[in-house]
């Protein structure tokens, strides 16, 4: 049986005009699960809700298989790394080395040593305060001090915020690195498409509230595809995960199919000769999953 890290059952949550839920999720321990949505899609306040930050009006949430009406218990909290969307204002007036000695006294694992690993690789300023810091330098003590305790669970929302692109190459070695032990799992809120091709075994779509599924990624990139042969459209009727149809120039049919191993089998074994295919960008797959046609073997994240 899978081992799970977090697990939603039935949450809803109103927020001013807009409903989050209903949700069923399970978040498998030991990946990383890229969590896509455009902004007001309801990203945070699900992090905010496994971290009850918020507390969802109904349903229930377990950790590592254990539930809790009220707060989350410190042995459980003390498990979980977060890097919040917006820095919180409560360590502005410390330095970096002051605000990792107040947040290690919660954090009975905190690995001092690899915090300043981390400090050091990130290039973050010693002796100012973190308001003095850039908001790319802040960022970088943030993700320092969410990996030092060295959590079974960590909650980035919009980690790369801020980032240029040396800092955010460093992030996402050091996070692949994180994940080596096999013992954690990463849940990567983010609108940057290329994080997610990097990094996420799983993508989870997150759209005006609702979970529209988590699917696993390699499997998206392999099976979405464009594909061209010879032939009429009468020849799509047949063949598995057609999404689109359209008969082109000479003779030539372009498909877009959902599961493209399958249909290139039965192609080969009909004696059809595929002319080329394209593998689609995630974000093209993320806008026709939005549409509706759901990757293979998607697990829903809708309540009953």
């Amino acid at each position: 049986m899978e081992q799970v890290a977090i697990e939603m059952k039935g949450i809803e949550k109103k927020m001013r005009q807009k409903l989050i839920g209903p949700i069923d999720l399970k978040l498998p321990k030991g990946y990383v699960i890229g969590l896509i949505g455009e902004n007001g899609s309801g990203k945070s306040t699900l992090m905010h809700m496994m971290l009850k930050i918020v507390f969802p009006d109904r349903g229930s949430i377990s950790w590592f298989g254990e539930s809790y009406k009220q707060e989350i218990p410190q042995h459980i909290r003390c498990q979980i790394g977060f890097v919040s969307e917006k820095s919180s204002s409560e360590e502005d007036n410390l330095t970096a080395e002051e605000a990792a000695e107040f947040r290690a006294q919660w954090y009975p694992e905190w690995d001092q040593m690899y915090f300043e690993e981390l400090l050091g690789k990130f290039k973050v300023p010693r002796n100012i305060k973190l308001k003095k810091m850039s908001k790319g330098e802040r960022r970088k003590y943030e993700i320092s001090a969410a990996l030092a305790p060295r959590p079974k669970l960590l909650l980035l929302d919009e980690p790369s915020s801020g980032l240029d692109p040396f800092a955010w190459k460093l992030m996402i070695d050091e996070l692949r690195s994180y994940m080596e032990s096999g013992e954690a799992t990463i849940l990567l809120s983010t609108h940057i498409v290329d994080e997610v091709k990097r990094l996420a075994d799983y993508v989870l779509l997150l759209h005006h509230g609702k979970l529209h599924g988590m699917a696993e990624k390699d499997s998206m990139m392999d099976n979405w595809k464009e594909v061209w042969m010879n032939g009429s459209p009468e020849l799509a009727e047949d063949l598995p995960g057609i999404i689109q149809v359209q008969q082109e120039m000479q003779g030539v049919l372009r498909m877009i199919t959902t599961e493209c191993q399958a249909t290139e089998r039965i192609l080969h074994d009909s004696g059809i000769t595929v002319l080329k295919t394209r593998t689609l960008e995630l974000d093209e797959i993320l806008s026709l999953w939005l549409k509706g046609h759901l990757p293979a073997g998607t697990q829903s994240g809708k309540g009953e």
